[in-house]
């Protein structure tokens, strides 16, 4: 993985100079070299800062074309490239490289934006077409590599992160909208927390040129409606299936000119990538596992076990509330993002630990629960709204359960207390996903610590969620099974702006670790969208055929074990611990006090409260406070204009 910078300017005025401090700006993501071009009319310039993966030796970017006049920066990786190598050779190119990223340059020449549908893996790229004066910018299917952009001054900046926007002469100010739809709502798949910047969503590409810009899609999840999608083969055939599409995305990125290890929980999803990486892997797969002093919270002795039944080798990572406070804001300042818990800055010291540990890429188990209804609140969508030929009372005994088994994901995956109106969301899709119930019970709760005008502003938009007029309603979600319908607005919206951000690239590329995520590979998505509601929920059991199909590679204890969402221990349960005394210093500091946003005499009177409240109440609460420091942190450390 790299980092990518591009500049299209209507006025010639790109400068080298800019582009290359944009570019050293993302050092972090490519430290093994930094390379930058710019066009001899100053109209574009492209800058990489590259991790060697593939083909070390020759894989410099930009590359160029055979005849340099077209030519391509990447971030990702692409697999299966050395197929597409030789068909490209046998249609007469010339390759200057022996890398995968090359492949993307030469597709687009022969086919044009529609090569993106030959391209497998996580990846951004940028462009430029000097024949038809065109940049063209894309990104993976799933939003695994960011890509963002913004204009300025009549010039189109795309960079991997805002960071080289704002270096390369982007303002650094927060959009007001930006900053109330992520605390109250989660955000937009576009949007972001700044004034003019916006990401490329996932599956489209955006195409510029001196009249117009424009941003098409090239790729969706297409669930099939749901008289469709009903069993038409065995169990045993649903898992073979799927067991050979996840076999074959785990084997293919082990591939690489560099040592591979694997990020280890306790969870079914690592478990179940360690358990087959081990299968193709010639020496034993190096096993990295964060571990917690608090019990509910630590997952450690379970991956251990794992570890030793895949003869990888175990290196446990600890983490004390002490290293969550010392590093949450550097964390946050490489997220750019707000979050909801301290999970991302535990792995951002995963991260560390591996490059320490001297590796430089990692296959982890992200993305699987977001096709495969991992999290407890899909299983509360099937129990309320698949509910044919069930009894009332046992799915309301189960619906209890379900709550008290998942005390850790309260307000968080599950609804806490009071829910705001739902009518707008029932209207569109005819009922209401539980994670938008439970984003609702967020706002409810962040409403009165919100400044009296920001309140007045907005407070009218509460209830309708910005999502559902991003996406194509009728084509993806209309006639399909209520889970499916959950699964894709989850994925357009905490899965790529959220999980594979603060639990993905961002704080792996920090420490310059390529993350390879083979539950997202598109045809595994693919398959499990095909099959039936019931491979991914059956009754309590999560991940149904994922679950069936590793079981021989797994332990029995992570096979039977529940999903344990990855957090840390939120800073509210140890009052006296270092991390619970940064909030406090934070939250009653003078950086809260000067953003515009929030009534900071309100967020006091809720930290004076926490001592009286029950443990569920706390990590709830929680959340909340992680969003208000988060956004200390960025203020402080970027400056951004109101």
């Amino acid at each position: 993985m790299c980092g990518i910078v591009g500049v299209f300017s209507r006025r010639g005025d790109v400068q080298a100079a800019m582009l290359e401090r944009a570019t050293k700006s993302l050092y972090h993501r490519g430290p093994d070299g930094q390379r930058q071009w710019v066009s001899a009319d100053r109209t574009v310039g492209l800058g990489h800062a590259r991790l060697s993966i593939i083909d070390l030796s020759t894989g410099d970017q930009p590359i160029a074309s055979e005849d340099e006049r077209t030519r391509i920066i990447v971030n990702g990786e692409f697999y299966g490239f050395e197929k597409i190598q030789k068909e490209l050779e046998s249609r007469g190119h010339r390759l200057r490289t022996k890398s995968d990223s090359e492949i993307a340059l030469h597709l687009y020449e022969d086919f044009g934006t529609q090569c993106l549908h030959q391209l497998r893996g996580e990846f951004a790229i940028i462009l430029w077409d000097q024949t038809r004066r065109q940049l063209f910018a894309a990104r993976d299917r799933f939003g695994i590599k960011p890509l963002f952009y913004a204009w300025h001054q009549e010039t189109l900046y795309l960079a991997s992160e805002v960071k080289a926007l704002w270096t390369a002469g982007v303002p650094a100010r927060w959009d007001e909208q930006g900053v109330y739809n992520s605390v109250s709502m989660g955000g937009h798949m576009g949007r972001t927390l700044y004034d003019g910047v916006f990401q490329i969503p996932p599956g489209h590409f955006l195409l510029a040129t001196d009249k117009h810009v424009q941003i098409n899609q090239y790729w969706d999840f297409d669930y099939p409606l749901k008289e469709n999608n009903l069993p038409t083969r065995s169990d045993a055939e649903y898992k073979e299936e799927f067991r050979a599409a996840l076999e074959e995305s785990v084997k293919i990125r082990l591939r690489a000119d560099v040592p591979v290890g694997v990020y280890l929980s306790g969870g079914l999803d690592s478990c179940a990538v360690l358990g087959l990486a081990a299968k193709h892997h010639p020496e034993p797969v190096q096993a990295f596992t964060l571990t917690f002093e608090q019990a509910a919270y630590d997952e450690g002795p379970i991956a251990q076990e794992m570890a030793a039944l895949a003869g990888a080798e175990f290196h446990p990572i600890p983490i004390v509330q002490r290293d969550l406070a010392d590093n949450f804001a550097d964390a946050i300042a490489q997220a750019e993002t707000l979050c909801v818990n301290a999970h991302g800055v535990a792995k951002y010291l995963l991260s560390r630990a591996v490059r320490d540990a001297g590796y430089k890429v990692v296959i982890t188990g992200e993305g699987s629960d977001e096709i495969l209804g991992g999290y407890p609140h899909f299983r509360r969508d099937m129990l309320l709204y698949n509910r044919e030929g069930q009894d009332e009372a046992a799915i309301a005994e189960l619906l209890e359960w379900l709550d008290q088994q998942n005390t850790v994901s309260r307000g968080l995956l599950l609804p806490d207390g009071e829910i705001g109106s739902m009518e707008a969301v029932k209207r569109v899709l005819g009922y209401a996903p539980t994670w938008i119930e439970t984003f609702s019970s967020r706002q409810v709760k962040m409403r009165p610590l919100l400044d009296a005008g920001i309140q007045a502003k907005y407070g009218a938009t509460e209830g309708s969620y910005g999502i559902l007029d991003e996406v194509d309603v009728r084509r993806q979600l209309t006639g399909r099974d209520p889970l499916n319908q959950s699964l894709y607005l989850w994925s357009k919206t905490a899965m790529a702006s959220y999980i594979l951000t603060m639990l993905g690239d961002r704080m792996e590329m920090a420490h310059s670790i390529e993350g390879r995520v083979p539950f997202l590979d598109h045809k595994v998505v693919e398959t499990i969208v095909r099959q039936p509601v019931n491979q991914k929920v059956r009754g309590m059991t999560e991940k149904y055929v994922l679950r069936e199909a590793v079981r021989e590679v797994i332990t029995d204890q992570v096979y039977r074990r529940q999903k344990h969402p990855f957090l840390s221990p939120p800073a509210t349960l140890s009052p006296d611990d270092t991390f619970s005394t940064y909030v406090q210093d934070m939250l009653r500091g003078p950086v809260l006090k000067a953003l515009p946003f929030f009534d900071q005499k309100k967020v006091m009177a809720l930290l004076d409260e926490l001592p009286g409240m029950d443990v569920g109440s706390r990590t709830a609460n929680d959340q909340i406070l992680m969003l208000l420091v988060s956004m200390c942190v960025l203020q402080e450390r970027y400056g951004l204009a109101a």
